[in-house]
């Protein structure tokens, strides 16, 4: 029995086109169109509790963070050997990273923290592919607010990225605190987070 090998090696003239395509898709106003693992995907708008959190994250980050850094609710940030263009709920990186790339995305390694929150439609996206994604391209730090959760809205803080994949760092139920360590070193309070 043979095994057979995928080649996810993304050639430069195919991930072209996928970004042409990204670009020139016409979603209606709101939604968010990414590329993932080679699929380009529309989401419809958030929800006003997505929306809640994060901002209520957004502010908190703005405390704690460099006056050179930025926080980001429309960058994308792209990761062409995972074949993927993300559009993170939030993503920190330094302004000088955003200055230094033309167009309309990052890579996603220039990210210090990325921040994804679940919607019911695409719970899954986040958990698995952009989990991945964000790891394999060594984003820092991962921050999943997953209100659609098994056991109950959750949130997890992976990092540490080694070949791919993040290590948990924490977990817990809203309501429970959750330590961003340096160079954030914030204690997020995620009672305020409200529920679907």
């Amino acid at each position: 029995m043979s095994a057979l090998t995928v080649d996810h090696t993304v050639h430069d003239h195919e991930w072209d086109d996928l970004v042409r395509i990204w670009e020139e898709t016409d979603a209606p106003e709101g939604c968010k169109v990414e590329i993932i693992e080679g699929i380009v995907t529309v989401s419809p708008p958030p929800s006003n509790a997505h929306n809640d959190i994060a901002d209520t994250v957004q502010r908190r980050l703005y405390g704690v963070i460099p006056e050179e850094w930025g926080i980001y609710q429309t960058l994308g940030t792209a990761v062409p050997s995972r074949d993927g263009l993300y559009i993170p709920d939030l993503a920190v990186a330094p302004k000088a990273v955003l200055r230094a790339e033309p167009g309309h995305y990052i890579p996603a390694v220039g990210a210090e923290l990325i921040v994804e929150i679940t919607s019911k439609s695409n719970a899954r996206h986040d958990r698995v592919q952009k989990a991945a994604g964000y790891a394999h391209a060594g984003v820092p730090l991962y921050l999943l607010v997953d209100a659609w959760a098994r056991g109950g809205p959750a949130v997890t803080l992976f990092g540490e990225p080694k070949n791919g994949l993040y290590m948990v760092l924490q977990t817990g139920k809203f309501g429970d605190p959750l330590r961003l360590p340096a160079p954030f070193g914030l204690d997020l309070d995620t009672a305020s987070f409200p529920t679907p």
